[in-house]
């Protein structure tokens, strides 16, 4: 696997919203005093690679077979959507009101 797959946009905007779920979910841990740093590590090994690299094989495939090209439009949306929710789930967590239809 290259950096130059590791390196595009859809990969960078996928590392910034786990970053930001990380950050969120520490932060609503810390306000329940439920801060454990053995589910961060758990998390990060999990989320990074399962997602990032996940993503990065699924994109080098989409790349050799034109084909597949859809595959990876649909994966990248599907790995934002789940990190938007885990995000939103982490605001609601701290104490942020979300829609209702927003929430599991």
């Amino acid at each position: 696997m290259s950096i130059e797959i590791l390196a595009n946009n859809q990969v960078q905007m996928i590392v910034v919203l786990i970053g930001i779920d990380v950050i969120l979910g520490i932060i609503a841990a810390l306000m329940k005093k439920e801060f454990v740093l053995g589910k961060v590590a758990g998390f990060m090994k999990k989320g990074v690679l399962v997602y990032v690299f996940g993503f990065a094989v699924i994109s080098a495939v989409g790349g050799a077979l034109p084909s597949l090209a859809m595959v990876t439009t649909a994966a990248y949306w599907l790995i934002v959507l789940a990190l938007i929710g885990s995000i939103l789930d982490n605001v609601g967590k701290i104490g942020v009101p979300i829609p209702k239809i927003l929430r599991k």
